[in-house]
């Protein structure tokens, strides 16, 4: 009997003692910034270049990066195969800051403007 009392006092105190303090926690959260974005749109066709992405929506992507940010907009337009087999391929690309966001996304029109002439010439 004096062996079960002494057990089951033993499991009561480390029960008790057992239990985690009541500790007070600082919760520090950071901003996230994204200082460099590489974007890449690679398309088969004209269609499908007009379809894939609006003037908009790089403009909405460009709003989260953060000043003095790197930026890299870049255009893969692929040929499909030639009557001989051969397939072709013609990449446009720009970096910038994402200080000068109306002049990046002047020049994302202009290069997507020439992938749609490069679609229309073949």
């Amino acid at each position: 009997m004096k062996t079960v009392f002494t057990i089951l006092g033993l499991l009561v105190a480390t029960v008790s003692f057992g239990q985690a303090n009541n500790l007070e926690a600082t919760m520090t959260t950071n901003d996230t910034r994204i200082t460099e974005l590489n974007i890449l749109v690679s398309v088969d066709s004209e269609e499908e270049l007009e379809s894939t992405f609006k003037m908009e929506d790089i403009q909405n992507i460009l709003d989260e990066v953060a000043d003095e940010g790197e930026v890299s907009f870049e255009i893969k337009c692929n040929k499909k195969k030639s009557d001989m087999g051969i397939s072709s391929s013609v990449s446009y690309r720009i970096s910038g800051n994402s200080n000068d966001v109306d002049g990046f996304l002047t020049k994302v029109e202009h290069i997507k403007n020439t992938a749609i002439k490069y679609y229309r010439s073949m």
